[in-house]
Parts: C-alpha cells; structure tokens; sequence
C-alpha cells in the first residue's frame, strides 16, 4: 500500500499530524472518516497521484496522528480545529491554496475549511455527507439506529471511552459490515489497522471528543454560518453512497444536491456504486470522479 508515497509527519502547532505524500501538480488533500484513517485511500491515492500532488492525512486523534487535550467545550475537536490543523498542514507544505476532498468525518473538516478558509480551498469534494447542522436538524429514528456512533459516541465520557476500550474489534466489523459496503472490500491488514487505532485510549477519547464536538459546537458554527449568509465560495462536487441513506433519508427535500445547494452556489454530483465506503469498494469510480472534478480547467 502507499508504493512511492513519502511518509512524515508534520506539526502544526496544535497536532502533529501524520500523512503521506506523493505525486506532482495541483495540490490534493484528502481526508478520511470514521472508524477509517488514510488508509481509506490505498486504492484511489495512487491514481490520483499522476494528475496531482496528493496528500493524504489522518486527522487529530486519528491513526497515526496526535491527540491534543481536550476541554469541556471539546472545541480542539471541532471541525474548526480540525480544520486549521489541515490549513496549517498545507502551508508548512508550501501550497497557499489546494483542493480537498475528505469521506465521512473527513468530509465535515473539508467542508469546514471551505467556510473559515475560503482563500485557501479551490475545489471541494464531499463524499457521503450532508452538512453536520442539516443532519441535526433532521435527525430520526433512521440516524439514530443506522448510523449509531453520532449519538452513542457524543454521550459524556467515560461510558463511550470503555465501551469502545472494550469492543474495538466488534465496532469496526459493525460499521465495516453494517453501512451496505461488503467485507471484501477491506483487506485483512486494513481491517486490523483500524481497529489498532481503536485501541489505544488516547485514540479514544479524542474520536469520543470529535463526535461530541459535532453534536455541539459543529451544529452552532454551522447555524453561525448560516445565519450570516456565509457560503462556500468554490466549486462542490457531492458523491453519495447509491444505495446508502442519504439516496433515500433527503428525498423529499431534493436529495444531497439540493441540500448543498444551500451551502453553495456552484453544486454538482451523483450517486455512487456501493455502500457508504464506496471509496474502497469502488475505488476506480471513485478516482475518476475525482480527477474528473478536480483536473477540470477553468473551476477553480
């Protein structure tokens, strides 16, 4: 995996942050999600890499990254700290602006970096969400039941801390196998890596942090946003799980797309084939709506 990347990692200030680097061109970072580190990219990294120079990262509390303390608020795990520590990571590499693209959790920094660093980001990809506040705001039985981790894991500490300190294995084979992608799309040795980094209490709390701070502070900087008209300022592609839930959940209201039509002006996009780990399903497809998006002249 990661033939011909360069392995570092890098401090930011607040995190140092670990990732991996190869390729020449434009700038890529791409970012990964939950319970998932940038070995999500294994297959759709090195593709990328003869258009781009790709980045990828995992973020504060994640895989091989560090994990910062905490506070009562639990803002260093905010999108926006997550954020900064990416737009950091960037400028330290030499890239005053870049693209991105982040799956999952890794979606909500992306997004988040769009919004606090518009001169930074040209181009965004989000791959399988919608923004933290609109899935709040509509926020069911379905979510609560289908995508477990935003409610169990936002609850006060320690209860989430021991119940993953305790079962890493049996989350990662929930999540892996209950979120409509098939287990052979997650070679033995990536299936490992993620639960070792479930492992570690550290790792732990800082993911139980993450989801805590999307539970609260996430959904106000978005309301924030919102309230003041704050738009996404470059061009969006949304790719989405074809058979996963934001195919059916957001129907009524127009789909993906129209809900990050309200974030942004310039909003393009489609379902994809597999569940919601299509990147690694279907890494091929995957690659090539990336590059496709990204390599388009005249967007950024």
């Amino acid at each position: 995996m990661f033939r011909n990347f360069q392995s570092m990692e890098i401090d930011t200030g607040d995190a140092g942050i670990f990732i991996r680097r190869a390729g020449k061109g434009p700038a890529l970072l791409l970012l990964h999600g939950f319970p998932q580190t940038h070995l999500m990219w294994r297959d759709v990294a090195p593709t990328l890499a003869e258009r781009f120079t790709v980045i990828c990262a995992d973020l504060r509390g994640y895989g091989a990254s560090a994990c910062p303390s905490s506070d009562s608020a639990h803002a260093p795990y905010a999108k926006r700290a997550m954020a900064a520590d990416m737009a950091a990571l960037m400028a330290h590499l030499g890239f005053g602006s870049f693209m991105v693209a982040g799956h999952d959790r890794g979606g909500r920094v992306a997004y988040r970096m769009a919004l606090d660093h518009p001169g930074r980001v040209e181009k965004l990809a989000v791959l399988d969400i919608v923004a933290t506040a609109d899935a709040w705001d509509r926020a069911d039985a379905r979510l609560a039941q289908g995508y477990w981790p935003w409610s169990l894991l936002a609850q006060p500490e320690p209860l989430p801390e021991l119940m993953l300190a305790g079962s890493a294995e049996a989350v990662v084979d929930n999540a892996l196998g209950g979120w409509g992608s098939p287990p052979s799309a997650f070679p033995r040795e990536v299936r490992q890596a993620y639960i070792e980094a479930l492992r570690d209490p550290a790792h732990i709390h800082a993911i139980c942090e993450e989801y805590r701070a999307a539970a609260t502070l996430d959904r106000e900087h978005d309301h924030a946003d919102r309230a003041a008209g704050r738009r996404i300022r470059c061009p969006v592609l949304a790719l989405w799980s074809g058979q996963g839930a934001l195919a059916d959940w957001y129907a009524g209201e127009g789909g993906p797309l129209a809900l990050w039509r309200g974030w942004a002006d310039d909003v393009r996009g489609r379902a994809m084939p597999g569940g919601h780990f299509f990147p690694e399903e279907a890494p091929q497809q995957t690659a090539q709506a990336l590059a496709d998006f990204f390599g388009e002249p005249g967007r950024a």
